[in-house]
């Protein structure tokens, strides 16, 4: 196994910092130690896979990156993310709906951040060629997104009627994970030729 560059350990400790943050005063405290507590059990294992699988700073930064921004959301049970509080009342004119949206939008991010690494890893470490790299990374937005609602749907199974409302964020929308899944590909798909253009495949993102 290679050393850890030194930005990346920053990383895991701003992760690290971030996970009991997200849980402190936490509004759905038993669903944000079930979006949080993954992160930390994660956490050593991630050092050790960018150990063996290494991949550029800016890689890294856009895993980091929607990690914290899921350990944010969490900390709100993403559904009561507070926005309208801190950016007023018109910002829901933006998502052109009444519905708090933050959920989406992080589902739309994920497309996005997740592309670049999973671009990187398939051609650097998978052996794939350019174009191949991005159907890979495309594959795996879509599989991601698809198997995390399944899982989001089998856990709350075992929660109580409020605490599953909670967790699942649907709002009432009953197209809320077929959207969720529709906007990670959308992101995704939106990120290719920002990637293709920087040429991401080759690990020169620094």
């Amino acid at each position: 196994m290679l050393p850890l560059a030194t930005a990346q350990r920053w990383m895991l400790a701003a992760v690290a910092l971030a996970v009991p943050l997200s849980a402190w005063g936490a509004i759905y405290p038993t669903n944000t130690w079930l979006q949080v507590g993954p992160v930390a059990l994660m956490l050593p294992l991630a050092y050790r896979l960018l150990r063996h699988w290494t991949v550029s700073n800016a890689s890294a930064a856009c895993m980091t990156g929607f990690v914290l921004l899921h350990l944010f959301a969490a900390r709100w049970s993403y559904s009561f993310v507070p926005y309208e509080a801190w950016l007023g009342e018109g910002i829901s004119a933006v998502f052109g709906s009444d519905r708090n949206n933050f959920d989406r939008l992080v589902h739309f991010l994920f497309g996005v951040l997740a592309m670049p690494p999973m671009v990187e890893l398939g051609a650097r470490h998978g052996g794939l060629s350019a174009r191949m790299a991005l159907a890979f990374a495309l594959m795996f937005v879509l599989a991601v997104g698809g198997l995390y609602e399944i899982f989001e749907w089998s856990l709350t199974l075992s929660l109580a009627p409020e605490d599953a409302g909670a967790y699942n964020g649907e709002q009432g929308d009953m197209f809320d994970a077929q959207k969720d899944m529709a906007l990670a590909g959308l992101g995704a798909v939106l990120t290719v030729p920002l990637v293709r253009r920087a040429g991401w495949w080759r690990g020169i993102a620094e």
